[in-house]
């Protein structure tokens, strides 16, 4: 893909301390330290090394990336590293994509509790999944699967919602045998919006008897408890919609899907269509109507504002594994689904996923040799590194 035109370190550099002045009320230590790394991106500030062409002796300056993962720009190796371990625990069958989502209602109150709702978005999904998944009416199984946390939707708006990536089938209570599904998706979506409204309202509820919830501005009502109860039983007005996407196709397709959804951040580099300094033009996929290809023009605080709501709180895992493939028993529950599935990995599985970047010389083309990293102060004291002689 080539390199994008504009990005979103160009809004940030030019309108950040503007931002910032205005904003500072109620900008969190995390949201300004996002804008702080967007701005150093690939920039001296954050120092480099100095390169060198093997073949005609090129020399060139590359600068280190900031390596927030909020950044648009530095995801893609991260990403192909992550993807590459996954491979090794993909198993020899299909896979299906489940979504829930948080009704709208709920969105309020997420800036100022980013971490518990996540948290309990988390949970509520995880437990519906997995209990729903071990009745014998429907699998009688225990199912593993991989959740990914995204909270935006194609216009930068609040849209939190969890993608997950389960295997068709599971293991049997007693571990002796590997479980199909009778049908085309062995978990009744409806189901599976009934139980998930439901566990959500009850830990949202305990979330409430524990002081964990913090009200502020149009929340500040709910703070009182029969206004907070009252808001509650509002959520039970409407039937939560779950996604489950057929069957996908073999491990290598399943791999190439997953790529699409993790280390994403709200917006990437190559949806930005223009910046004059003052507005920012990107482009969205309306998905409400068609999957219809739109533009969206948003003062340059406006876009800042959308990008930095997205922004999760220090230390959130937004990816995270449940049931058979949770972390204290992974290795051993994978070696037993594939001895169950009789399904041997091909001896390349996890070596050909990770993408190596070959840096070329813009000169000649020849291959070049990435120098020792250096500080900002000695990256401008030094017009040369290497010895030529």
């Amino acid at each position: 893909m080539s390199r994008p035109r504009l990005e979103v370190a160009d809004v940030v550099r030019a309108q950040a301390d503007r931002f910032i002045e205005q904003n500072r009320s109620w900008l969190s230590y995390q949201q300004l330290a996002v804008l702080r790394a967007l701005a150093a991106c690939r920039t001296s500030a954050l120092g480099g090394h100095i390169d060198r062409c093997l073949k005609c002796g090129h020399q060139a300056t590359s600068y280190n990336s900031c390596r927030n993962r909020h950044c648009p720009k530095c995801q893609a190796q991260a990403r192909q590293r992550w993807l590459a371990a996954r491979e090794q625990e993909l198993l020899g069958i299909t896979y299906f994509h489940v979504v829930f989502t948080l009704p709208q209602e709920l969105n309020p109150l997420c800036p100022r509790n980013a971490k518990v709702i996540y948290n309990l978005l988390f949970r509520a999904s995880a437990e519906t999944m997995l209990d729903l998944a071990a009745d014998p009416k429907h699998l009688g199984a225990k199912i593993g699967f991989l959740s990914i946390l995204h909270t935006w939707g194609q216009n930068l708006s609040l849209h939190p919602h969890v993608h997950c990536l389960v295997p068709a089938g599971g293991l049997s209570p007693d571990h002796q045998r590997w479980i199909r599904p009778k049908h085309a998706f062995f978990l009744p979506v409806k189901v599976l919006g009934r139980i998930f409204r439901q566990r959500l309202v009850r830990g949202l509820r305990r979330a409430y008897r524990r002081n964990q919830l913090v009200f502020g501005g149009k929340t500040a009502p709910l703070a009182e408890a029969g206004r907070f109860q009252a808001f509650v039983n509002t959520l039970f007005a409407q039937n939560w919609v779950v996604y489950a996407k057929p069957s996908m196709g073999s491990p290598r397709v399943v791999l190439r899907y997953l790529g699409r959804y993790t280390h994403r951040v709200a917006i990437s580099n190559h949806r930005l269509l223009a910046f004059d300094g003052q507005k920012v033009t990107f482009r969205w996929k309306d998905y409400a109507h068609g999957n219809q290809q739109r533009t969206m023009t948003l003062a340059a605080a406006g876009f800042l504002r959308r990008f930095l709501q997205h922004v999760l709180p220090r230390g959130f895992v937004r990816v995270r594994q449940f049931g058979y493939l949770a972390s204290p028993c992974r290795t051993a529950r994978l070696a037993l689904a594939r001895k169950l599935l009789d399904f041997i990995p091909s001896p390349e599985s996890g070596a050909t996923s990770i993408l190596v970047a070959v840096w070329n010389c813009p000169r000649c083309g020849g291959p070049m040799e990435i120098g020792p990293n250096l500080t900002a102060l000695e990256l401008s004291s030094r017009c040369g590194f290497f010895d030529t002689s």
